[in-house]
């Protein structure tokens, strides 16, 4: 297939915009990047999609987020509010995780899947948890994200909290989903919740039965609850801690860091580790604004995240460079190129750990062919040295109109093309009750 009439934006390491740009892909790779007028010449009995003049530029990527959190939409907590996350996880999301079963982690998926084609949202890395449907549930979500034709990065969360056989079960689904054979588009990783869940005895059984090569995704220090929880366990801090567990390193991923102090942020450099930063779940929740200028500085490769906000990762961008400038009251922080640095090349790096046998989140021959489509006209001159403060004031989700992964095309002019969504939505309303209803019983063994 030949894209023709383009403005490319490659997201190479140094970033260019080629007018009346075309790309000829080839089985799921890019194979030759030109001029339309060039490679129509050249490859002129190849079918042609016809851009029409709109920015043409790799998928954008999700470093950490939650697929079940689709039922927490309009959902209402019993009680009086939470006054802190310690009690939104008591009362929100560890009461709706044990309501899920197979047909809601299924229509949990869907909707994300739908919204992440939509918005040009390509790879995503999640992080499932559903204590009462533990086996086979990542075979669920990888069905979906299969019949979607996206691509990402699966994981069960180990915890201590739903007792010691729903634990080595959540250890025992993730070894088995990163066992068996995957598609291209599928990969695996081991999922820890938290330091404040997990218990060292359970954190040394995680460690023993995953192979070295494979790394792991957990959150860290997203309130000040967890680092005191460690330190009252153990006398050390979340990072420290899972460092003497042998966690940390170049394969895993920390979700947060809000809390972590210097000497953490140091281990996770010296050890390679990924951090993911999601400043709109931060806000939601109350939790703070992790130091995310500091670790850049320090050398932290930070990425950034939705956790389990909508898959439109435009809106995180916007997010994140607005939040440190009111949190610093001081509207220097938080510049343009360190959101571009996150959410571009850093996520495209911690991508590529997991699929790492072709460029990805770049527009450079035996690339990935994952390319979005966004109907963009700005009105002041677009250029990749202010192609950030394009994105974070002029672009919006909506102006995605196709979405390609792997060379296939997954949604034409706004038309989607392997998944149906108004069907997908009519079954999730159906089901949404019944898991509200699981949740309200649940919840009220904690109020």
């Amino acid at each position: 297939m030949l894209i023709i009439n383009a403005t490319l934006i490659t997201w190479e390491s140094e970033n260019r915009v080629l007018e009346n740009g075309a790309l000829l892909i080839e089985n799921d790779r890019i194979k030759e990047i030109g001029s339309t007028t060039d490679l129509s010449v050249k490859y002129s009995g190849e079918e042609k999609l016809d851009a029409r003049g709109q920015y043409v530029m790799p998928g954008n990527i999700c470093a950490h987020t939650h697929f079940y959190g689709a039922y927490a939409r309009g959902m209402v907590i019993p009680g009086p509010a939470p006054k802190d996350f310690p009690e939104i996880l008591k009362k929100l999301w560890w009461p709706l995780d044990r309501s899920l079963d197979a047909e809601s982690i299924r229509y949990s998926v869907l909707p994300c899947l739908v919204d992440a084609i939509k918005h040009g949202t390509t790879t995503l890395i999640d992080h499932h948890a559903s204590p009462n449907a533990i086996d086979g549930s990542l075979d669920i979500i990888a069905e979906e994200v299969e019949r979607a034709g996206l691509r990402a990065v699966l994981c069960y969360e180990v915890t201590d909290r739903d007792g010691e056989a729903k634990m080595k079960t959540g250890i025992e689904e993730n070894l088995r989903f990163l066992k068996r054979t995957k598609s291209p588009l599928l990969a695996g990783t081991f999922g820890l919740h938290a330091s404040l869940t997990l218990s060292d005895s359970s954190l040394a059984l995680c460690r023993q039965s995953v192979p070295d090569d494979v790394g792991f995704h957990i959150h860290t220090a997203e309130h000040e609850s967890d680092e005191y929880d460690s330190l009252g366990k153990t006398g050390l801090r979340v990072i420290d801690r899972l460092h003497r567990h042998g966690i940390l390193g170049p394969k895993t991923i920390t979700a947060h860091g809000v809390h972590f102090d210097a000497r953490e942020i140091q281990l996770l450099v010296e050890t390679g580790t990924w951090l993911s930063h999601q400043p709109r779940s931060n806000m939601n929740n109350g939790v703070g604004v992790a130091p995310v200028e500091s670790m850049m500085r320090a050398g932290v490769r930070v990425c950034l995240g939705n956790d389990g906000f909508s898959n439109a990762m435009w809106e995180e961008w916007k997010a994140a460079y607005l939040l440190h400038k009111v949190h610093h009251r001081d509207p220097r922080r938080m510049n343009g190129y360190d959101v571009q640095q996150m959410e571009v090349y850093n996520n495209a790096a911690l991508a590529n750990v997991f699929f790492p046998s072709a460029p990805i989140g770049q527009f450079v021959p035996g690339a990935f062919a994952d390319i979005i489509f966004v109907d963009y006209q700005p009105n002041t001159p677009l250029t990749a040295g202010n192609l950030p403060w394009h994105i974070i004031f002029g672009v919006q989700q909506s102006m995605v109109t196709t979405t390609i992964v792997a060379g296939k095309i997954l949604m034409k002019d706004r038309t989607l093309l392997t998944l149906d969504e108004k069907e997908i939505s009519a079954q999730a309303r159906e089901i949404a009750p019944k898991v509200w209803e699981r949740y309200n019983k649940e919840v009220a063994k904690v109020l």
